[in-house]
């Protein structure tokens, strides 16, 4: 169709219609959780989980959407897990402020970003990044999404003495749906089947019913159901209230937590896609527009911070290269807030004993995703200490702390500091080290 054509510039991207569809059917496939889970981590801090679910969906319909038309990037968006937990765990539960202050705290990060936007140092940012940390990016979240996966599948457990184990594979149903599922797309994969990872969904899905893994009863009451209304918590936040002295510095560290994960998110699925060009991300600073209209929107709406999901990699894996992708993600968004039972037949999850649940359907996509990313280990100078050590610790920082900003602030530490040790401080643009102090002062704030 020449509308789409000269919407997306499918041609020029070697893509097509259905590719793009497809892709943008696996991406959300894999990052519905958020739907689900969302609810429950807000519902601690009080919050309506009715209301929230249905601000989840519309809030990453909305940034989603904006990605894909304006910055013709397969990269979608949603409340991110990790900044869900500090809005409850943290600024809720823990400093004893109310949700709606939380909101609030939320919202301002979100402006300020959106600012940061018009001012271009968000693109300066990524345009300064070295080539091995976005290698090292791209590889870290791989293997942080593998290790999700693992852990969403049951394959990896956690352990009071050595912190994670291997899970009891041979009780646990849901790990030998997730091998499965693994196997299954793998093979499929290996012999170039096109939608292999679709196809390997659909077939796991299917296996997992005649397992009693996956629940059937959320169709009990039909496919369709009437969405929840949002009068709890639209237009519930608290400006006024996250501008006081003992709220301040969560701004100032959701704004740090939102701008070093949607950087390392969106460079990490950039290079992945093959995006990059000559190291850098054309239309970096529509890209980042998404996120901070996604946050503000969802503050208002009744959800914490909205960015850039790694989950994106698995559509990108499946050929997606332009915005026609992430159009049908936020469809599949709004979709969502009428059709949750099927949506929650796929990626609600299994629940276990102690109230968890596992995702056995989705974390082979996870596993399988995470691989794919792995392979940009090989890009990195292995034999320059001075790239090689940042990298490494960007890498393994990610995965073992958990967090992608974590992982980010080890290799953009180290990275100038080695530099500027080794006598080339020059390689280094002044962005970094600004980075790198900036960084280190968001961990000062965080004992403060």
């Amino acid at each position: 169709m020449k509308i789409l054509e000269s919407l997306f510039h499918l041609k020029e991207n070697n893509t097509d219609i259905k590719t793009e569809i497809r892709a943008g059917c696996i991406t959300f496939l894999t990052m519905c959780y958020i739907i689900f889970v969302q609810p429950g981590v807000l519902a601690i801090a009080g919050m309506d989980s009715g209301a929230v679910m249905v601000a989840t969906c519309l809030s990453a319909a909305l940034a989603t959407l904006i990605m894909g038309f304006y910055a013709n990037y397969p990269i979608a968006q949603a409340p991110l897990m990790g900044e869900n937990f500090f809005f409850t765990f943290t600024i809720v539960v823990g400093m004893k402020l109310s949700w709606n202050v939380a909101l609030g705290a939320v919202f301002i990060s979100g402006v300020i970003f959106l600012l940061l936007n018009f001012f271009r140092i968000r693109e300066m940012l990524i345009d300064a990044v070295p080539e091995s940390l976005k290698d090292a990016i791209a590889a870290g979240i791989g293997i942080f999404i593998a290790f999700i996966g693992l852990q969403n599948g049951g394959l990896v457990v956690s352990d009071p003495n050595t912190m994670v184990k291997l899970g009891n594979i041979l009780e646990s149903p849901p790990a030998q749906l997730t091998l499965l599922g693994i196997l299954i797309i793998a093979v499929l994969m290996s012999l170039r089947i096109k939608g292999a990872i679709i196809i390997g969904l659909i077939l796991t899905t299917i296996i997992g019913i005649f397992m009693k893994v996956v629940d059937t009863s959320v169709l009990s009451s039909g496919f369709v159901s009437a969405p929840p209304t949002l009068e709890p918590t639209w237009l519930k936040l608290d400006i006024k209230g996250a501008l006081t002295p003992q709220a301040v510095p969560i701004i100032a560290i959701l704004l740090f937590m939102l701008v070093f994960d949607t950087i390392g998110t969106i460079i990490g699925v950039s290079n992945q896609a093959g995006l990059l060009k000559n190291g850098k991300l054309p239309r970096a600073n529509r890209a980042l527009l998404s996120d901070a209209v996604g946050t503000v929107a969802g503050s208002l709406l009744g959800t914490s911070t909205v960015s850039s999901y790694i989950e994106s990699a698995s559509g990108v894996s499946e050929g997606g290269r332009t915005g026609l992708s992430n159009v049908m993600t936020g469809l599949l968004f709004i979709a969502a807030i009428f059709f949750s039972p099927v949506v929650k037949l796929v990626g609600g999850g299994y629940h276990i004993v102690g109230g968890a649940s596992l995702y056995p359907v989705t974390a082979p996509v996870l596993i399988i995703v995470g691989s794919l990313m792995a392979m940009n280990i090989a890009k990195i100078k292995w034999n320059e200490p001075t790239e090689s050590v940042p990298a490494f610790l960007t890498i393994v920082g990610m995965p073992f702390c958990y967090n992608i900003a974590d992982g980010l602030a080890f290799g953009f530490i180290s990275y100038p500091i080695i530099k500027l040790f080794s006598g080339r401080a020059k390689d280094v643009s002044w962005l970094i080290y600004l980075m790198a102090v900036l960084l280190i002062l968001r961990y000062v704030l965080i004992k403060l």
